[in-house]
């Protein structure tokens, strides 16, 4: 029986030396041996120890076992991925495995990293967007590359099934580990991959294809759209002028300035903070009209004929 993910690396074009984000759990342990045996000497393994469980160090012991086996050297870097109140400790978590692994690659010379996200994990992440009322950019699920940290990072295995993944290596008798708090559900992930898929695969079988068409489709409209905010901005300006604005339609105007809050500033405004910007920017007629507004964790404000966004707004 061939390896799943040896498959899906047949085409999948990256630099050499390559890193492999190596928690050593069935995913990532696929991936892994695919790797190592489609080129031998340049793959680096990274593993990030999170500190979260005590089972932590025995993950650490295992992964060495396993890349001395595959003669694949293997980087540790170690994190405090605690959650600060009213932060999602599986944001917490994942921003600073993210952080590490870029770190991890650096020292090393890597440039590309592989990660062994599978069409499950696409799926979940597709449903955690839908519940939180995301745009196109949350349907569009997690993206085959994307660059954090001047690191790229490749999600080669997003057409595979885990079960496919893991009757490959029970069928080699090849171990890997089980993380206990997989089986958490107070996290919500957990929740959906034990108990909402199941009825899922139940009610529509080919749910994972028809999720993954969805998320390209959502993908393709979302580029769409950055490619028109970009134009409206390139007339507004960075940071916009107030009467470009006001020229387009209500629908391209909150397009523009979600963009250029992102894009500029990392701000993310709620649907609230958008509808109420946009009605100012429409309201803002008269040269002593004032515009100030929470939007993320900062302030928009009129700043002559233009908008201006503060991390920290300045005293009236």
């Amino acid at each position: 029986m061939d390896n799943p993910a040896a498959h899906a690396l047949a085409s999948w074009a990256v630099s050499l030396p390559l890193g492999i984000a190596y928690s050593g759990g069935a995913d990532s342990t696929a991936l892994l041996h695919a790797a190592a045996a489609r080129w031998p000497g340049q793959v680096q393994a990274l593993h990030v120890h999170h500190g979260l469980q005590s089972a932590a160090d025995d993950f650490e012991r295992h992964c060495a076992s396993t890349c001395d086996a595959l003669s694949v050297p293997l980087h540790i870097g170690r994190v405090d991925a605690r959650h600060d109140s009213g932060d999602s400790p599986e944001d917490a978590a994942r921003r600073a495995r993210y952080a590490t692994l870029a770190v991890l690659a650096s020292g090393q010379g890597v440039q590309d990293v592989m990660l062994a996200q599978h069409a499950d994990d696409q799926v979940e992440t597709m449903l955690i967007a839908l519940g939180r009322g995301a745009g196109l950019d949350g349907l569009a699920g997690m993206p085959r590359e994307m660059t954090r940290h001047g690191i790229r990072f490749h999600r080669p295995l997003l057409d595979l099934r885990a079960t496919d993944l893991r009757t490959w290596l029970a069928a080699e008798a090849i171990p890997f580990i089980e993380d206990p708090s997989n089986t958490d559900e107070r996290y919500t992930r957990n929740r959906i991959r034990r108990r909402v898929l199941p009825a899922l695969a139940e009610a529509l079988p080919k749910f994972r294809d028809t999720f993954a068409r969805s998320a390209r489709n959502a993908a393709r409209a979302s580029a769409l759209l950055t490619e028109l905010a970009e134009i409206d901005l390139k007339t507004a300006g960075m940071p916009p002028a107030i009467d470009a604005l006001q020229a387009l339609s209500r629908e391209r105007r909150a397009n523009a300035l979600r963009h250029w809050l992102r894009s500029a500033h990392r701000a993310v405004p709620s649907e609230a903070q958008l509808q109420q910007l946009l009605d100012q920017v429409e309201a803002c007629r008269t040269r002593g009209h004032g515009i100030r507004l929470k939007v993320a964790d900062g302030f928009v404000e009129r700043d002559g004929a233009r908008l201006r966004w503060y991390n920290v707004a300045p005293s009236p």
